[in-house]
């Protein structure tokens, strides 16, 4: 019975944290749209974030000796990286456009896998792979003549490659009898990610101001205040904290399959609030990336087996890494 409603209560944080991610780009295109950078937009979540952090920062302060590579790494790649290519690309094109692109980060480790560290992948990764590309050539409308902005592809797609950076990075010492507590890592990786942020953004010549206006949605003010607590209390305190928990309560595989509801609760937000329509082979291929990631990242057998495997990078893939950081789910 306890097994059960514990069972339950982390599908359900694991869906709120699904529902949180998925709102942040939905919450920052306004503040893009009414005069604020995309990077002191990062800055403003990654930095408030980290402010609301220090005491999880302060508690696992031992993380500093024990795990500085893993801390560095998430910082720069899994916050700052990631958050700041996607933050950007959604200043360019449609919310969940972006985030679909970035689902192609479980293909992009398994390529890692195949062609850097040479060893061979399983046929159900291999589809994945092909699934995830097929589908976001739908995604795009490569029939037409690549409709969207080339650049902003090229954004969310360099958003992917910071994801499979971390991952690869993150399966170093993966074996390790002493992980790391995720809660400690994200909280240092929110202050490694201030500090870069701090000197690429170079927030002290944001327009301040506008954080005191509102900000259209569609048509309606909304203000920018509000968006912004939205942004990091929610789509970024609340999303880690309750994406690391359901996983303790059910498994990384299974609340990764949760996370990818991210991808469909950004369409549907960025459709309702802010009037991004998808027509039907968009939609199609959406459903395609997230069946193709999905397998891609499920293909890797839990124990080692005779035969191709996808190797351990593809572990941190699907399990995320040190099999517990938000469902292997790195933002945005």
């Amino acid at each position: 019975m306890h097994a059960s409603q514990g069972r339950s209560a982390g599908l359900g944080l694991a869906l709120a944290s699904a529902f949180a991610f998925g709102g942040s780009g939905v919450a920052a295109k306004p503040l893009i749209e009414a005069g604020l950078d995309p990077l002191h937009v990062v800055w403003l979540r990654v930095a408030g974030a980290a402010l609301v952090m220090l005491p999880v920062a302060w508690r696992h302060r031992d993380l500093l000796r024990r795990k500085p590579a893993l801390l560095v790494g998430f910082g720069l790649l899994a916050v700052a990286g990631v958050q700041a290519f996607y933050f950007a690309s959604i200043s360019r094109i449609p919310v969940g456009v972006a985030l679909l692109v970035e689902y192609l980060a479980p293909a992009l480790v398994l390529g890692w896998v195949r062609f850097v560290q040479r060893r061979p992948v399983t046929r159900a990764a291999a589809l994945g792979v092909v699934l995830a590309v097929g589908g976001l050539a739908c995604v795009v409308q490569v029939w037409s003549g690549l409709t969207f902005d080339l650049v902003g592809l090229l954004l969310a797609l360099a958003a992917a490659c910071c994801q499979v950076g971390y991952f690869v990075l993150s399966d170093q010492g993966s074996d390790e009898a002493e992980r790391a507590d995720p809660l400690g890592v994200i909280a240092y990786g929110l202050l490694v990610g201030t500090l870069v942020l701090t000197v690429v953004a170079r927030p002290w010549g944001m327009d301040w101001a506008l954080l005191g206006g509102s900000a259209e949605m569609d048509g309606s003010a909304v203000p920018a205040w509000l968006l912004l607590g939205w942004i990091v209390l929610i789509a970024t305190v609340l999303a880690y904290v309750t994406g690391v928990v359901s996983v303790r309560r059910l498994s990384p595989q299974v609340a990764g399959v949760v996370a990818c509801l991210e991808a469909v609760i950004a369409t549907v937000l960025a459709w309702v609030l802010l009037g991004e329509h998808l027509d039907a082979p968009q939609i199609i291929g959406g459903v395609v990336v997230l069946v193709g990631a999905f397998i891609a990242q499920s293909s890797t057998p839990k124990a080692p087996v005779p035969g191709p495997v996808a190797g351990s990078a593809a572990d941190a893939a699907a399990a995320g890494p040190d099999a517990e950081l938000s469902s292997g789910r790195t933002g945005p």
